[in-house]
């Protein structure tokens, strides 16, 4: 897979910036910079006056690329939810198994990850944490109605649906399979801050992860 994904372009809106980054070395690199930055300091101290002083850039040029950092975020979301789900079709269309293709997509969109090297440019793993930690606020803005309309967010909505799908071919019945696959996708990224971060109130840990809790609350609510 790894090799295959190397040679393939993750598509994220061209409304959200300004200058595709992935056109040019140093759009590569406000991309793997502000990933490692934000991780760093955390996104609402994140600014491109930082980013700059970081990859030894102007300001204004990281401007050519991005309007805001909100747009810079977005982006990063887009590109990593197209990733994901690049992952969920690879890896699930040769399942025949409707349990098992369920299980699959459950596992890719709540496990841990990790780097793929062949991305010399974004950390996985690092991009993940900041998409735990901050992904929230790519929509809980004034603007996310117009946003949306934009398609801002149709890769993830996209990625929420094909999931939907395959719940609807396990269960035809169950009435809330929408609501069930974006309670898993969005709540696995809480219990993976809650488990790094505010244990006491979750039952992840090192021994139990985010994946087997929503693979059991799965397998629960629609036998």
């Amino acid at each position: 897979m790894e090799i295959i994904l190397s040679n393939i372009k993750m598509q994220v809106n061209e409304k959200i910036y300004v200058k595709d980054p992935e056109t040019s070395a140093l759009g590569k690199k406000i991309i793997e910079q502000s990933i490692i930055l934000i991780d760093a300091i955390g996104f609402d101290n994140f600014t491109f006056k930082k980013l700059g002083e970081k990859i030894g850039s102007n300001e204004s040029s990281i401007y050519r690329y991005f309007e805001n950092k909100h747009k810079l975020l977005v982006y990063l979301s887009s590109w990593y939810w197209s990733w994901i789900e690049y992952k969920l079709v690879f890896n699930t269309t040769n399942i025949t198994d409707k349990k098992e293709k369920l299980k699959k997509a459950i596992t890719i969109v709540t496990e841990n990850v990790t780097n793929d090297i062949y991305t010399d440019h974004i950390n996985e793993a690092i991009l993940n944490k900041i998409i735990i930690a901050e992904f929230t606020k790519t929509f809980h803005t004034k603007e996310v109605d117009q946003e949306n309309k934009e398609g801002f967010f149709l890769i993830y909505k996209r990625l929420i649906n094909r999931i939907v799908a395959i719940v609807n071919e396990v269960n035809p019945d169950y009435p809330y399979a929408k609501s069930l696959v974006s309670t898993i996708v969005e709540g696995s990224l809480h219990q993976h801050f809650l488990k790094d971060h505010l244990k006491s109130i979750t039952n992840c840990n090192e021994s139990v992860t985010t994946t087997q809790f929503y693979l059991n609350l799965a397998e629960n609510v629609l036998r």
